[in-house]
């Protein structure tokens, strides 16, 4: 008998659900939410509202595109966090009415893990390429940068984190600096193939081991705007292209550096990428080369598991399904959680 998980994610603001059967992806829902966009970013408040008009609608919507109904579904499995308390909560609530509803157990996820195992959503079910055990997981975010050493489906290790701001956060910020549109990754990411990516040299940190930092290279980028404007009020609009390319290139670098480091110092020639700035085209291009100059086999995910999705919460939740780890009706949202 097949074991159907449906997942549900609402960590912050975009509303999802998924149904694996096997491991085997049947739909992936996603709700965005363009509310946020006039304001320059996500709004809680906001956020957990859009989640409570949209949750129903979505998994209706998942279930029924996998060609199953509610009493096909084994177990449901849910984003516990890290994320946005009030999103959080109403996927959690949501998870534990459908599970009293049908009878079924629940299964806790965390976020960050569902996205390293994002990679081991089926597209069919003699799809093979999967990382293979023990690779190395650059995931890079919003809110996280980490290098984790992934062991099997349930045992990973951060071995690198980043000490203040994550990669996505410098994008977005930078972005933000340069008044561009919400969310600013992708724009910087457009902007910056018409630029050229040596034209400015930004200051990198040096940190020990392989831990991340990025709040140097915003103070870096906000001087350097900062002197050309008291000569040049037009300098931004003028270079916007060198400095998102400029930009981009040295947060790459700094990934690359320290997950160079990592592969060397591990001996570990399989390595994978996930989060919502896995989908930077540079950074894409980046491993592409690097995986065919040192010999090392790259996991790139596809566009639709970059970002926030159910597929990854719905996968997680298979495997924790799998070992019995189910999650008891008084379990509680939780902004932080870590690997």
């Amino acid at each position: 008998m097949s074991i159907n998980i449906l997942g549900i994610e609402s960590s912050c603001d975009d509303t999802s659900a998924s149904v694996l059967s096997d491991g085997v992806i049947l739909s992936n829902i996603i709700a965005n939410q363009s509310v946020h966009i006039k304001y320059g970013g996500v709004v809680p408040e906001l956020a957990s509202r859009a989640h409570q008009q949209n949750i129903i609608p979505v998994v209706d919507a998942a279930i029924k595109e996998a060609g199953l109904t509610n009493e096909d579904i084994t177990a449901v499995a849910f984003t516990r966090g890290p994320g946005l308390l009030g999103s959080l909560l109403v996927g959690t609530s949501f998870a534990k009415g459908f599970s009293l509803a049908q009878g079924i157990p629940m299964v806790e996820v965390n976020h960050l893990h569902g996205h390293v195992l994002a990679h081991f959503v089926k597209e069919s079910p003699d799809d093979d390429n999967q990382p293979k055990f023990p690779f190395l997981c650059l995931l890079v975010s919003g809110g996280h940068s980490q290098i984790i050493v992934v062991k099997s489906h349930l045992e990973m290790e951060v071995i690198g984190n980043t000490i203040d701001d994550a990669a996505g956060e410098a994008f977005d910020k930078c972005a933000k600096v340069m008044d561009l549109p919400y969310p600013g990754g992708p724009v910087v990411d457009k902007l910056a193939k018409e630029g050229n990516p040596d034209a400015i040299k930004f200051n990198k940190p040096r940190i020990d081991g392989y831990d991340f930092s990025f709040s140097g290279l915003k103070t870096s980028f906000l001087y350097h705007l900062r002197d050309k404007l008291k000569t040049d009020p037009d300098y931004i609009s003028k270079n916007k292209e060198d400095l998102c390319a400029s930009l981009q290139k040295t947060i790459i670098d700094i990934l690359m550096d320290k997950l160079h480091k990592a592969s060397v110092d591990l001996g570990i020639k399989e390595i994978a990428v996930a989060g919502g700035v896995s989908a930077n085209s540079g950074l894409r291009n980046a491993l592409i080369e690097y995986g065919e100059k040192h010999n090392v086999k790259m996991h790139i995910p596809k566009f639709a598991y970059t970002t926030d999705n159910a597929a990854m919460i719905a996968i997680t939740g298979h495997y924790k399904y799998l070992k019995g780890e189910f999650a008891s009706q008084d379990c509680t949202p939780l902004a932080r959680f870590g690997v």
